[in-house]
């Protein structure tokens, strides 16, 4: 099987978004803005594919939020990581549009309590953002 990365560039109010999909082309991996922390290293070796389905739905998405229309996004996504950091991508997914959720609460349910910091570590490595609303989640000081 291909492991080449497929990517596309997208221009956003924040600045180029990178898209990237997995290598079957048919979900969303990675949603990057530039100058991000984890910006993925390998992203001028992706294959510039814009034309690919799963890209044009999320830009189309990605519009539709940034015009104050959209609140959920709908699409595949296939991100990289640990079942744990994948638990906690999951859940903050779950968080609805204009709520937040403390660090504590996302690692209670992800089912474990005691994992704050790695809830918080997972949250960082989030490499779906925007789509995967990490800017939901706060410390418990707010």
């Amino acid at each position: 099987m291909n492991s080449m990365k497929l990517s596309c560039r997208t221009p956003s109010p924040l600045g180029t978004i990178l898209l990237v999909a997995n290598p079957s082309g048919d979900a969303l991996s990675g949603l990057y803005l530039d100058g991000q922390k984890y910006f993925p290293e390998d992203a001028d070796a992706c294959r510039d594919s814009p034309r690919l389905p799963v890209f044009r739905d999320a830009i189309a998405q990605l519009r539709e939020y940034f015009a104050g229309t959209r609140t959920a996004f709908d699409l595949p996504l296939a991100p990289t990581g640990t079942p744990f950091q994948r638990d906690v991508w999951a859940a903050i997914s779950a968080v609805p549009f204009a709520a937040t959720i403390s660090y504590g609460e996302l690692a209670r349910r992800c089912g474990r309590p005691s994992a704050v910091r790695a809830a918080g570590a997972a949250t960082g490595r989030n490499p779906l953002t925007i789509v995967v609303p990490c800017h939901r989640i706060m410390g418990s000081g707010g």
